[in-house]
């Protein structure tokens, strides 16, 4: 019976000195993701702090590789092929690394994703590098960032943020070729029976540009072709016919969509097309 208590003992003692205190980690692990144009692009990294230290030229070091955050290196994934600051990158995963100055960063892409940190890292698997300048704004950001601005239709500037430290690049995605390709098939070669696409196509048109006649023509055939009158359809087609400098037929036009967003109760748009008429009276 002795010996028996002296095992459970001892079982309880060994369990006791294995035992761990579980805290949080320094530099939690964050994803970001977004879409770029029709690319999914996705981020893991960990987030540091600066907790009273200094950041430029320290935890960020110069004239050094860095991981771009804490632990294991940063990873970057593309679900098809992109530019970054107009360099052809393939869908893929790959490693983000930095190396900066007080003045620029070089931003590289490594094809090596099995380092932790910059240990062991080798400038023969680097895929691509590229500089970008360093900015120094007032703001301060106690953590390490990593976010997405400035989205257009097929780019998005990445930033990297840390204290009064800045850098950004921009992702490109090739969305142009793709849509026209679509809108050959579909509205120029074809004849679609979707009002969707013939509204989406002179959207596309009217956003980037293009001949406003033709996108007149599509969204007058998007408006027949549905089966009730939508406010942001005749939104549309006012602001082409202005474009196309028929302005009484846009006024005119602009108070019917302000009436069928009344109706659908959507004061967005009643403010754009007020908007839209004064501007041409």
């Amino acid at each position: 019976m002795k010996n028996i208590f002296t095992l459970i003992l001892g079982i309880l003692v060994s369990g006791i000195a294995f035992a761990q205190i579980k805290t949080p980690p320094p530099s939690p692990t964050f994803e970001l993701k977004g879409t770029v144009g029709f690319a999914d692009v996705k981020v893991v990294y960990s987030r540091p702090s600066a907790r009273e230290r200094k950041v430029a030229g320290n935890l960020i070091p110069y004239n050094e590789v860095w991981r771009t955050g804490a632990n294991a290196s940063t990873k970057i994934s593309f679900s098809e092929e992109v530019k970054l600051d107009g360099h052809k990158v393939p869908a893929g995963d790959y490693a983000l690394y930095t190396l900066f100055t007080e003045d620029k960063a070089t931003i590289i892409l490594s094809k090596n994703l099995s380092w932790w940190g910059t240990i062991g890292y080798d400038p023969a698997d680097d895929f691509l590098r590229f500089d970008v300048p360093v900015k120094h704004p007032s703001s301060h950001y106690e953590t390490f960032t990593i976010s997405f601005s400035d989205f257009t239709r097929n780019s998005a500037n990445l930033n990297l943020k840390w204290e009064h430290t800045k850098a950004m690049f921009k992702i490109e995605s090739d969305v142009d070729a793709r849509v026209m390709a679509d809108i050959k098939t579909q509205l120029m070669d074809g004849k679609s029976a979707n009002p969707r696409s013939y509204y989406d196509g002179a959207v596309y048109y009217f956003d980037t540009d293009r001949d406003p006649k033709l996108a007149l023509t599509w969204i007058t055939k998007a408006i027949d072709a549905s089966e009730k009158p939508q406010y942001w359809m005749y939104y549309m087609k006012a602001q082409l016919l202005a474009k196309n400098n028929k302005k009484t037929e846009a006024i005119t036009t602009a108070k019917k969509s302000s009436e069928l967003a009344k109706e659908a109760g959507n004061m967005d748009y009643v403010n754009l097309n007020e908007q839209l008429i004064a501007s041409l009276k």
